[in-house]
């Protein structure tokens, strides 16, 4: 069974606040710690990116939501690719590499003219990703995310 060709990507609602923080928040711990900047944003979704003009998306699976990824607004013509987690029991399964084409999707139908990312290079099979799409890397601003030690852009046709 081909698992990608089943998850559906659907857009944020208020019913669907909670994924966005279980899901962030299990891979924060995991790897890093949850910041004062992730736990206001992850706890107000709505507030914090939609209203902000930025979009939410979820992967779901048999009814199940097992991946997150949000554009956050910096301004007109950018967006940061942001909060994006998959849940640890569907990793390898292609579900990021889903949520990442719809983003990008999305960003080139809104005439969206460039995307920009902070991670750490230990999520290696993240950076992979990220490059594999046409991410590449750009100087890191301090102060953001004490956890960045990568930014990365896209620049859209």
């Amino acid at each position: 069974m081909n698992l990608q060709n089943t998850v559906e990507i659907i857009p944020f609602s208020p019913d669907l606040k909670d994924p966005i923080k279980t899901l962030n928040i299990e891979w924060l711990q995991k790897y890093f710690k949850v910041e004062e900047k992730d736990e206001l944003t992850l706890s107000n979704p709505q507030e914090e990116i939609i209203d902000k003009g930025g979009m939410i998306f979820y992967a779901r699976y048999n009814d199940e939501i097992l991946g997150t990824a949000s554009l956050m607004k910096v301004n007109h013509t950018t967006f940061e690719l942001s909060k994006m987690a998959v849940s640890d029991k569907a990793q390898g399964l292609g579900i990021g590499n889903k949520l990442l084409s719809h983003c990008i999707a999305v960003a080139e139908k809104k005439n969206i003219k460039r995307l920009i990312l902070y991670s750490n290079r230990i999520l290696l099979p993240a950076i992979h990703l990220y490059e594999k799409f046409g991410f590449t890397e750009i100087p890191l601003e301090g102060g953001l995310y004490e956890r960045a030690d990568i930014k990365m852009e896209k620049i859209m046709p």
